[in-house]
């Protein structure tokens, strides 16, 4: 935006917006929502934790050379992978036969930002589907693969490539969990009616999310604009039973885009 245009004519000027992506990206979204004269109120749905037991991601990384391809499923993924690599591989290089690969632009962005070049993802959308569809993944018989990730998740990804002939194994970096913070801010500000529109990035973000409103809470988030990424997110809000669900897509730029879209449509 225009650092010279007038605050109450930006696109989002007067509306409060909650963004529940984990901590570790919500930052950026909310920038977003600043920079279009909106008020982020930024209260993640989803906590990213340490696994417990290190053992066997350490394990793996000591056979990172075997590897033919890396997944990386997330942000998350790429950000806790790559630095318990370094701390393990102490200095060794990522093996030079390796190619990389990444399930959105959001996860390639930080690879490509971390040095990697030739990063393999989808251009659209941003899901396991959209990755197997390219036809790199085509032919993967008899090649070994890591799937870098949280602890759990989709299993149609790896399922997937291993029908298709590839020697899978998960690499998982992380965990997620739902926050222990309260949310007696956010509840606050939807008793008074200020909050305009929630985003929401994954279907365990909106269940967190849910279940964290508690009863009052949920009536507020049934009748307010929900933002969601994906047709699976939106699916899973129907059945929550909100009322209007907005399709944006896996980027902060198709989200903000998605936001402005809508209230100017509003006015």
């Amino acid at each position: 935006m225009n650092s010279s245009t007038p605050a109450h004519s930006l696109p989002l000027a007067g509306k409060r917006v909650v963004v529940t992506r984990p901590r570790e990206q919500a930052e950026a979204l909310a920038a977003l929502v600043r920079e279009a004269g909106g008020e982020p109120l930024v209260f993640p749905a989803v906590e990213i934790r340490a696994l417990a037991d290190l053992k066997p991601f350490f394990a793996l990384a000591d056979r990172l050379d075997a590897f033919d391809l890396a997944i990386f499923i997330s942000p998350n993924a790429v950000h806790k992978a790559l630095n318990l690599l370094r701390a393990r591989r102490k200095g060794k290089p990522w093996p030079a036969r390796l190619r990389v690969a990444a399930l959105g632009r959001g996860s390639r962005r930080e690879l490509e930002q971390e040095g990697f070049r030739d990063v393999l993802a989808p251009q659209a959308h941003a899901d396991s589907e959209a990755l197997l569809a390219l036809p790199e993944l085509a032919d993967v018989a008899g090649k070994r693969v890591v799937i870098f990730r949280g602890e759990g998740g989709r299993e149609l990804l790896g399922d997937t490539l291993a029908a298709r002939g590839a020697r899978l194994e998960y690499a998982e970096c992380y965990r997620r969990a739902r926050p222990d913070a309260g949310l007696g801010a956010l509840r606050a500000a939807w008793a008074r009616g200020t909050v305009d529109a929630v985003t929401v990035s994954s279907s365990e973000g909106l269940a967190n999310l849910y279940e964290m409103l508690g009863k009052l809470g949920q009536q507020w988030l049934k009748k307010c604009p929900l933002f969601v990424p994906h047709a699976r997110v939106a699916e899973e809000a129907a059945r929550l039973g909100l009322r209007e669900i907005v399709l944006a897509g896996p980027g902060d730029a198709e989200m903000i885009a998605r936001l402005i879209a809508y209230f100017r449509g509003a006015k």
